[in-house]
C-alpha cells in the first residue's frame, strides 16, 4: 500500500490508540486470472496511525461465497458477525460487449460468529432463533438486540420479530414482536432504550418514518411516529453523548452534511457541510474522475469517523485504482479534518457497516 501527501495535521488525541475500527470487505470483481471471488476479509483501521491491516477472513464460506447484509457489533475485545445473506457473484448479460456482476442469494444465515481481536480466534455462538438479513442491531446493557429484517430469499416483506443475546449464557431469547414489519431498519441505543428506526414497511408509507422503542425494564415496544421523517430508511444512526447523529439514507449515504436529533426533529449540524465527501478532494489533482464506492460511519469519543472508499484513475493510465480516505467530524466543535488518503490493492466492496473495538 502506498499513500499520497498528507493534507491534515497529525492525530493529536493519544486516546485514539486505544481504539480500532473493524470493517468487512469483499472484492467487487474476480481476480485478474478469473478466479472466484475470495471470502469476506475483515480489515482493521487504526485511527491513531491512519493505517489498514488485514486481520482474518470470515470462516465457514466455501470458495465463491460471500456474506452480506449481516450485522457486526463489538463487546469488549470481541466482534460478533450476526446473520446475513450468503450469496455469490453472477455475471448477467448487459450487451454483446459487456456483462455485469450481481449478487445472487443462496440462503439466509442464522449463524453467529465471535472473533476475539486479542487472541485472534473465531468461536461459534448460539444461532439466531430466526435467520435474518437487512435487520437492525444494537447493544444495550451488554446484550445484543436484533429486530426486523428479512428471513427468506426474495421476500417482499420484512419481519417484526426481535430477540436478544446474552453473551454470558450464549443464548438468544425471543422478545415481543414489533408493531410493524420492517427491513433495512437501523438499531441504536439511546437514553437507555433500544431504538429501531425507519425501514421499508408494510402497508403504510407513513410508517416507514416511524421508530419502535423497546423498554428493557417494561419489556414492551412503543411506536414513535415520524421519528425519522423520511420515506427512505436511514443509512446509519449513531449515538454520541446524549445526541443521535445521521448523515444520509440507504439510497444516498451522504446528504452533504451531518444531522442531529433533538428529540423531535433532525437538524443540520452547524459546520458539518462537506459536499466533497462524494468524491475525492479536489486538491488531489493526480486523481480525477473519482467515484465513491462505499461510506460507513463510526463514533469514537466525540468524533465521527467517516470511512470512505473511492474508485479512481488518472490521466496517464486506464487502470482503475482504489483509495481509502477517512474524514473526521468533531461534534463538539463543528469542525472537519481529513486524514492522508491511502491507495489500496484492488476494488473493495463494503459488506456491512463498521464497528468500533476498544483495545484497552
Amino acid at each position: 500500500m502506498g499513500s499520497l501527501s498528507c493534507l491534515s495535521r497529525p492525530m493529536e488525541d493519544d486516546f485514539l490508540s486505544n481504539y480500532a475500527i473493524v470493517a468487512v470487505f469483499c472484492p467487487t470483481k474476480p481476480t485478474t486470472d478469473n478466479k472466484a471471488i475470495v471470502p469476506n476479509s475483515m480489515e482493521l483501521f487504526n485511527p491513531s496511525t491512519n493505517t489498514w491491516s488485514h486481520v482474518t477472513s470470515i470462516p465457514g464460506l466455501i470458495e465463491g461465497q460471500i456474506l452480506k447484509a449481516f450485522s457486526m457489533v463489538s463487546l469488549g475485545d470481541s466482534v460478533y458477525i450476526i446473520g446475513g445473506l450468503v450469496c455469490h457473484k453472477e455475471r448477467v448479460h448487459v450487451s454483446d460487449d459487456s456483462a455485469e456482476l450481481v449478487d445472487v442469494g443462496i440462503h439466509v444465515s442464522p449463524n453467529v460468529l465471535r472473533y476475539n481481536i486479542t487472541t485472534n480466534q473465531w468461536f461459534h455462538c448460539a444461532p439466531l432463533g430466526m435467520p435474518r438479513y437487512d435487520f437492525a442491531c444494537t447493544i444495550c446493557n451488554n446484550r445484543i438486540y436484533v429486530a426486523g429484517g428479512k428471513s427468506k430469499l426474495a421476500s417482499a416483506h420484512g419481519i417484526s420479530s426481535a430477540e436478544v443475546y446474552d453473551p454470558s449464557l450464549d443464548t438468544w431469547t425471543p422478545l415481543p414482536s414489533m408493531h410493524i414489519l420492517r427491513y433495512k431498519c437501523v438499531g441504536v441505543t439511546w437514553q437507555g432504550k433500544v431504538y429501531i428506526i425507519g425501514g421499508f414497511t408494510i402497508p403504510s408509507l407513513v410508517e416507514r418514518s416511524s421508530a419502535e422503542v423497546y423498554d428493557t425494564l417494561a419489556k414492551k415496544w412503543d411506536l414513535v411516529a415520524g421519528m425519522w421523517q423520511l420515506d427512505v430508511p436511514p443509512n446509519q444512526i449513531v449515538a454520541v453523548n446524549d445526541s443521535l447523529f445521521s448523515s444520509g439514507d440507504c439510497l444516498n449515504a451522504w446528504k452533504g452534511h451531518v444531522e442531529a436529533y433533538d428529540g423531535k426533529l433532525w437538524n443540520e449540524v452547524e459546520g458539518s457541510q462537506k459536499p466533497s465527501l462524494s468524491t475525492l478532494e479536489t486538491n488531489y489533482e493526480n486523481w480525477p474522475h473519482s467515484q465513491r464506492s462505499y461510506l460507513t460511519m463510526a463514533p469514537i469519543g466525540t468524533q465521527l469517523f467517516f470511512l470512505a472508499g473511492y474508485k479512481t484513475g488518472n490521466d496517464y493510465d486506464e487502470i482503475e485504482r482504489s483509495m481509502s480516505l477517512v474524514h473526521l467530524f468533531d461534534t463538539t466543535r463543528g469542525a472537519w479534518r481529513s486524514l492522508e488518503p491511502v491507495e489500496l490493492e484492488g476494488e473493495k466492496e463494503l459488506c456491512s457497516h463498521c464497528c468500533v473495538v476498544q483495545l484497552s
